[in-house]
């Protein structure tokens, strides 16, 4: 008997996915009715050996415990904020990410959002379409980004990567996590404040973890100032989300260029209303070339489970 599978989301992969149905029985959660999911999961719990999952959804306490005989969760994504981590360790359960197939392309988002915010791309797009330039309406001049500094908070493999493109416009970076980085030319602020009000830009690029919680409230918002922009490329939880829309408003805030939110897919409309922002649907990773490599991830990481081989990325 092929190996039962729960899977929270489909891969974006047609090829992942075929390949999934071909060596697992598979059950499709998402394909399922909110109102009809929990007499659904019951019926299939016993039998459940692997989970797929996503970053953003996870696999929470409850869900888990619903799963007598789980053996691994493979994270589709490298977010681990919606598993129940402490849960999986004591139950023995295997969790597996898809680290860095996705850098270089959330990296790419992360500079297309601050290009877009920087140069109002987004309005002058609607200029053209609305007949402003035909009109031969006035034109606010943007903003360039050579001379100025971008901050990054959290210097990881992405927070890298956006440090390496920036560079290429003319930006000086530097940035703020607990843990120094050794082996980098980039200086460390003392502080997230610090961080902040020593930027221009401020990139948000930490882990999703309850020490991150709102990290970005309204004093680092207010230090990065009226000419600053706010780039989140992380997790939505990261900001005090009334602040940064109380920022946006009165003016403490410049601009801001976001990818997650803290509610996805629901994003507050005093947000989607306003005009000195750039909104995306959490697709840093969304390339055909980069999803269909996390999607192979996954397969090579339930295969190697249960042929009783090591992990390809575990999480530690």
């Amino acid at each position: 008997m092929l190996p039962e599978l729960l899977i929270l989301a489909p891969s974006p992969s047609a090829a992942v996915n075929a390949q999934l149905e071909q060596q697992y029985t598979c059950h499709h959660a998402w394909q399922v009715p909110a109102d009809e999911r929990h007499a659904w999961l019951a019926e299939r719990a016993p039998a459940i050996r692997a989970v797929v999952t996503t970053g953003a959804l996870g696999l929470n306490a409850a869900d888990m415990a619903s799963l007598p005989h789980l053996e691994i969760i493979a994270v589709n994504g490298v977010g681990l904020d919606g598993v129940a981590l402490d849960r999986a360790r004591e139950r023995g359960i295997a969790v597996t990410t898809t680290p860095n197939v996705l850098t270089d392309d959330v990296a790419d988002v992360a500079l297309a959002l601050l290009l877009a915010s920087a140069r109002h791309i987004v309005t002058l797009d609607r200029f053209v379409r609305d007949g402003g330039w035909e009109r031969r309406v006035a034109i606010a001049p943007a903003s360039s980004l050579r001379g100025k500094t971008a901050g990054i908070f959290g210097f990881g493999q992405i927070g890298q990567a956006i440090a390496l493109r920036l560079a290429a416009f003319g930006v000086q970076v530097r940035y703020f996590q607990p843990r120094a980085i050794t082996g980098t030319s980039v200086p460390r602020a003392a502080s997230l404040l610090a961080l902040a009000q020593e930027s221009d830009y401020l990139f948000v690029c930490a882990p999703g973890t309850p020490a991150t919680r709102q990290s970005i409230d309204r004093g680092v918002l207010n230090a990065l100032g009226p000419q600053g922009t706010l780039i989140n490329i992380a997790r939505g939880a990261l900001i005090d989300e009334d602040a940064l829309i109380a920022a946006l408003q009165d003016g403490h805030l410049g601009a801001a260029g976001l990818d997650v939110f803290a509610d996805e897919p629901r994003v507050p409309a005093a947000l989607r209303a306003l005009p000195n922002v750039v909104l995306t649907p959490h697709v840093g990773s969304l390339t055909v070339e980069t999803r269909h490599a996390m999607g192979q991830l996954v397969l090579d990481n339930l295969q190697a489970h249960f042929a009783g081989l090591p992990l390809r990325t575990p999480v530690p």
